[in-house]
């Protein structure tokens, strides 16, 4: 299904769809199926991602997962290179432009809120006012979310973690710019230096505690985030609906394939919603997924960031 702004829906403002959510909470399957479905293209507001390098760190989608979706601003600047909020606000603006302009639904996708922010109330509200915005927040408990952040280490750890920050590794390296911000790059510094000086007998333990603060730090990102978008969902003309995927957290918890929990808690939901938001039918606001009451998104802040 191809998306035509305007011929569609018959409305003067065009449709962006944005996927928020913290590390881990499946954005861009999301973000990919949203595409897929409704005929869009990804755009990428991943502070990280939008730097080239570094795919197991920064946890970038692989050309297989795009699923043939065309994805921008992901991998596109050198590692060291500066990005700024108003950089992404104008190169996302104008990625956005291009994809309405092919008759296609733009899909923004990431966890750099603070991105996003600027690009949807940068300029006094600019594309807020001239764009139509559905907020999809996939989000789940604290408690899986937690346990999910930690697990997803420990698999970047099998796939090759270490020796992708290995490959990387500068002694002078600075950790407040570009693609080294990321997290599993700072935290694996001592570690890396020690090996590199040969300093064999604490090598084990500081790899461990390395492996250690990066599922802390990874944690308290994914608060964070949370806070955000909590924030995010009180503001005015913030269309937020909050996709509850702790039952897919919890199968997987168990151990037990979640493939079907995923489809019946967040897919089928979402599409249901995004049909609706591009329909522009009078039902809208009966949409499976229901809008984040300012009540609601008050709890949910510090309900993450106490942990």
């Amino acid at each position: 299904m191809a998306y035509h702004a305007g011929s569609v829906t018959g409305q003067p403002k065009p449709k962006v769809v944005f996927v928020l959510g913290a590390t881990a909470t499946g954005k861009s399957k999301l973000a990919i199926f949203i595409a897929k479905r409704f005929g869009g293209e990804v755009i990428n507001s991943d502070k990280i991602q939008v730097h080239e390098g570094f795919p197991i760190i920064t946890n970038k989608v692989t050309e297989e997962e795009t699923d043939g979706v065309p994805h921008h601003l992901l991998g596109v600047l050198h590692p060291d290179a500066d990005f700024t909020a108003d950089d992404f606000r104008r190169e996302a603006a104008a990625a956005i432009a291009r994809v309405l302009a092919a008759g296609r639904l733009p899909v923004v996708a990431g966890g750099s809120n603070t991105y996003i922010e600027a690009l949807v109330e940068g300029c006094g509200g600019a594309f807020r006012a001239a764009h139509d915005c559905l907020f999809l927040w996939t989000d789940a408990s604290p408690e899986l979310l937690r346990w999910y952040t930690g697990e997803r280490v420990d698999d970047m750890v099998r796939r090759g973690l270490v020796d992708e920050a290995r490959a990387a590794f500068d002694a002078a390296a600075d950790y407040t710019r570009g693609a080294r911000r990321a997290i599993g790059l700072p935290e694996m510094h001592g570690y890396l230096l020690a090996e590199r000086s040969g300093e064999e007998a604490e090598l084990a333990s500081m790899l461990e505690r390395a492996v250690r603060d990066i599922k802390d730090n990874t944690f308290r990102l994914a608060a964070a985030q949370v806070a955000k978008i909590g924030r995010l969902s009180t503001l005015d003309g913030w269309d937020v609906r909050r996709v509850d995927a702790t039952a897919v957290f919890t199968r997987m918890a168990e151990g037990a394939p979640h493939g079907e929990t995923w489809e019946a808690a967040v897919w089928k939901p979402c599409e249901a919603t995004v049909n609706r938001f591009l329909a522009a039918a009078d039902d809208y606001a009966a949409a499976a997924v229901s809008p984040v009451q300012p009540l609601e998104a008050a709890c949910l802040r510090p309900q993450l960031v106490q942990l």
